[in-house]
């Protein structure tokens, strides 16, 4: 007996904006514009001009497997630079701009990227990135003109290049698992890694984001990544729009609550993504100038704790839904998202594992924990998106099992929801004993009266670490040091309450939106 076949599909991203171009060629990117109207274009004619990309890059001598970096905002152009790239064999390596110029040409002379495709008005940092990252050959500036040169780096605007370039650049002549795009951690709690994503694990981490209790976007949303392309792949959002055949809406550089504002109501965008600190800024200037966004019906919020009293106020104050999400860049970086309509659903529960995400709780030897559900363990995490080795290393990021210690603290209920409890290496360790730092974390920002909060340990002669309190109110609000820690006691043990309230005018975030805690600790941890 002979078995029937399947047909061989290579999953490459290639084929996204291939399906996007021909079953929803006229669905739109949107870019935003300062001082000018919204750039538009339709997903068959950014496939065009990504294909004539690739020729371009091609003409360089980018070859398969090859790195060319990125430095730019959420715009069309820089859209279109990621599908060339992917789509050619090469990989996307991600530049974040909130970096230093040092920091940035490391990451530079690890990947080896000859080619860097900057934004005009980062074209500064790329020079002097230039100065210091001594393989970068050539810098294609996007999103506006530029006079600019660099004694050495070769700096050319592309939209010419483009217009004159072939589209017969062969696509997706490459395996499923040829490297897609390489993107560096924050590096908020540690030194930055690099994670490699792959063709595969990015198309079936694509499939994960249209799952229904998941991003599940319909061809009829206008879903807008505040969320920045250059952090964790803006989430997967430049995969899954397409794929869903939604029409994409990108704030460039200017993602302020005015401006956000005034791109949501011009564009009808129904779904917004970004982490909580944006959309403080949205709710606060709605507040100010009394204005309502009635075509906006879900906020999505990640790489950050979401504070209760934020979510509340999102949801009274816009009439959205706001649901949650955790991840990690080792994630792809989807793990979990909250269940829209879910009668436990909490600003402190992240959500519950979509298809092809594995949980398991661990002790701190990395062994099971024999209760699952309702303890609280180290978090670990398998699955088709999931790292297996950082670039770079010889050696695997997981255990035998395959298993990733992400370095978070949780517990996971008994409809399987997700709460991080803390960041293992965030724990502050006062005369032998834990202290949990996002638990007293989480109950001050349930203040009204506070923006952001963190704790972090502080040098102690008798007890090693002592916690304090670092605190940013909102605009217009006060609180005393007193009633600050009054809300933390008999919430937590009393030696957990900080010694101290220290007020910040501006919490420092690290370049993705998170608190900066090595900042802090730098700042305000010694004796």
């Amino acid at each position: 007996m002979i078995d029937g076949s399947i047909q061989s599909f290579a999953l490459t991203l290639d084929k996204i904006l291939d399906y996007a171009a021909k079953w929803h060629p006229e669905a739109e990117v949107v870019t935003a514009r300062e001082g000018r109207e919204n750039a538009r274009i339709g997903y068959a004619d950014l496939h065009g001009r990504a294909r004539r990309t690739s020729g371009v890059l091609a003409g360089f001598g980018v070859e398969k497997g090859q790195r060319v970096a990125t430095l730019a905002w959420n715009t069309q152009a820089h859209v279109e630079a990621w599908f060339a790239i992917m789509g050619m064999g090469a990989v996307c390596h991600t530049l974040n701009p909130r970096l230093t110029a040092v920091q940035l040409a490391w990451m530079l002379d690890q990947s080896g990227a000859r080619i860097a495709v900057v934004s005009a008005d980062l074209l500064k940092l790329a020079l002097e990135v230039a100065d210091h990252a001594q393989g970068l050959e050539r810098i294609l500036v996007i999103d506006g003109p530029t006079t600019a040169s660099h004694p050495r780096a070769l700096v050319q605007e592309l939209d010419p290049l483009i217009a004159t370039a072939a589209a017969d650049v062969a696509w997706g002549e490459f395996d499923e698992t040829a490297p897609s795009g390489l993107c560096f951690t924050s590096g908020s709690t540690g030194a930055p890694k690099g994670v490699t994503y792959t063709h595969r694990s990015s198309y079936l981490h694509t499939l994960k984001m249209l799952q229904a209790d998941v991003l599940g976007a319909r061809t009829v949303d206008v879903v807008m990544p505040i969320v920045p392309l250059f952090h964790a792949n803006a989430w997967g959002l430049p995969f899954a729009l397409p794929a869903a055949g939604s029409k994409m809406v990108l704030p460039g550089r200017h993602t302020d609550g005015a401006s956000l504002a005034r791109l949501i109501a011009a564009e009808g965008v129904t779904i917004a993504v970004g982490v909580p600190t944006v959309f403080l800024g949205l709710c606060e200037h709605l507040e100010a100038v009394g204005a309502k966004l009635p075509s906006l019906q879900r906020i999505i919020l990640g790489g950050a704790a979401t504070p209760p009293a934020l979510m509340e106020r999102l949801e009274r104050e816009l009439g959205v839904v706001v649901q949650n999400s955790w991840g990690m860049t080792e994630l792809s970086p989807v793990g979990v998202f909250g269940v829209i309509g879910e009668p436990d659903r909490a600003a402190a529960v992240s959500g519950r594992p979509a298809l092809g995400v594995d949980l398991m709780l661990a002790d701190e030897t990395g062994a099971p924990l024999a209760e699952q559900r309702d303890q609280e363990g180290r978090l670990h995490v398998r699955g088709a998106a999931v790292i297996e080795r950082y670039f770079g290393q010889s050696h695997n990021a997981t255990n035998a099992d395959g298993w990733f210690d992400t370095g978070d603290l949780a517990r996971i209920d008994r409809k399987g929801n997700l709460t991080i409890t803390g960041r293992a290496k965030d724990l502050i360790k006062s005369g032998g004993e834990w202290i949990n730092p996002a638990e007293i974390e989480s109950i001050v920002c349930s203040l009204p009266e506070v923006a952001l909060a963190a704790v972090i340990g502080r040098a102690d002669v008798k007890w090693s670490e002592r916690p304090i309190l670092l605190v940013e109110l909102r605009d217009g609000h006060e609180i005393s040091d007193k009633a600050l820690l009054d809300s933390v006691r008999g919430q937590v043990a009393s030696w957990w309450v900080p010694d101290a309230v220290v007020r910040l005018p501006n919490m420092p975030l690290a370049a993705t939106g998170k608190i900066d805690k090595i900042q802090l600790r730098a700042a305000h941890g010694g004796a």
